[in-house]
């Protein structure tokens, strides 16, 4: 398992940090997320063969926010 940090512009209340949680939940490899809403941040722990990083950051947009960084 792998552990990253991705920097997450957009989000600004509860509602937002839950759709992320669940956008990155949602991505096959994806073991745990955990948002910080006033840092921005998303962490990520992934399984490496399985969950890519195209894949993350495509979540993480469909759901509305942008991935500035990570």
């Amino acid at each position: 398992m792998e552990t990253k940090v991705l920097k997450i512009s957009g989000m600004s209340c509860q509602h937002c940090k839950m759709a992320v949680t669940n956008a990155l939940k949602g991505v096959a490899g994806v073991e745990s997320v955990e948002v910080d809403l006033s840092e921005g941040k998303a962490t990520v722990r992934f399984d490496p063969a399985v969950a890519t990083d195209e894949a993350m950051r495509a979540a993480v947009e469909e759901a509305g926010y942008e991935v500035v960084g990570g």
